[in-house]
């Protein structure tokens, strides 16, 4: 990918997120909805605009770590929502 292809799906991400925000969905599943679109916006930055995916050994490590992170907080959210 390049990083035009990469600012363009970032873009689109990033509208996709708006309006789901916009939406007026509340509660869990529109938390993790968000998050899911953040993880994926993250994974684009590293591999794309840091070159981590010239790099597979720490990508696959940034994406362990970014993975963790992102499952914590959306398990958050959804501790959240259910009470």
């Amino acid at each position: 990918m390049t990083a035009t292809q990469g600012w363009l799906v970032l873009v689109a991400l990033s509208v996709g997120s708006t309006l789901l925000a916009w939406s007026g969905s509340t509660g869990a599943v529109a938390a993790v909805a968000i998050l899911a679109l953040a993880w994926v916006k993250a994974q684009i930055v590293l591999n794309v605009y840091l070159g981590l995916s010239q790099v597979p050994a720490w990508s696959r490590g940034f994406a362990f770590v970014l993975g963790l992170f992102m499952l914590g907080a959306m398990g958050l959210a959804v501790a959240a929502g259910a009470v």
